[in-house]
């Protein structure tokens, strides 16, 4: 399991391991955390008390001093899995839904053609439908698109490059996603 790792403010920074998470603990980082403790991690006796040491981790810290975060300026690096959750496994022609190994990344502009590979002009698309529409437009191949692309908010990243995400990180993140985004209908 991961931890969300915040900055004070409760921006999300990154995922991180409870290890790491442990590290910050122990240095007295953590600002602020929310949720029920899921990882306990147990270290040597105290001398003077006899006890062992433990740290309960969190699965989401707010780490104090400032974390620097270019993130929040630009828009989240594109990738096949993440883009596949953003359009929730569906073709965008064609409406099936398949398996992550049988979709592919579909340029609305062909790159040949002066394309750029965005979220704005990425979207998923199933083999069959990638091939068909080939080195055109959809219109010049009279195929239209089922929905829109768009540009992925911080929140949604998160939620996209998440593996397994807990319920009180899932519910953190989606208090600030977007009403109409498609993740709202994942969760």
């Amino acid at each position: 399991m991961e931890v969300l790792q915040l900055d004070v403010s409760g921006r999300p920074q990154s995922w991180i391991s409870a290890k790491e998470a442990a590290v910050i603990y122990a240095s007295d980082g953590v600002a602020w955390t929310l949720g029920d403790a899921f990882y306990v991690l147990r270290g040597g006796m105290q001398r003077c008390t006899g006890l062992q040491s433990r740290i309960e981790v969190h699965p989401i810290i707010a780490v104090r001093g400032a974390i620097p975060s270019r993130a929040w300026r630009q828009a989240p690096a594109l990738s096949n899995p993440k883009l596949f959750s953003r359009d929730r496994l569906v073709c965008a022609y064609c409406g099936g839904h398949f398996h992550a190994d049988d979709l592919t990344r579909e340029h609305i502009v062909p790159t040949s053609r002066g394309g750029h590979d965005t979220w704005m002009n990425c979207i998923t698309a199933c083999r069959n439908c990638n091939g068909r529409k080939g080195n055109r437009l959809p219109e010049e191949a009279h195929m239209s698109l089922l929905y829109l692309p768009y540009v992925p908010s911080l929140h949604e990243d998160m939620i996209l490059r998440g593996r397994r995400i807990l319920a009180d990180q899932m519910e953190f993140l989606l208090a600030s996603v977007p009403r109409n985004s498609r993740l709202r209908a994942m969760a």
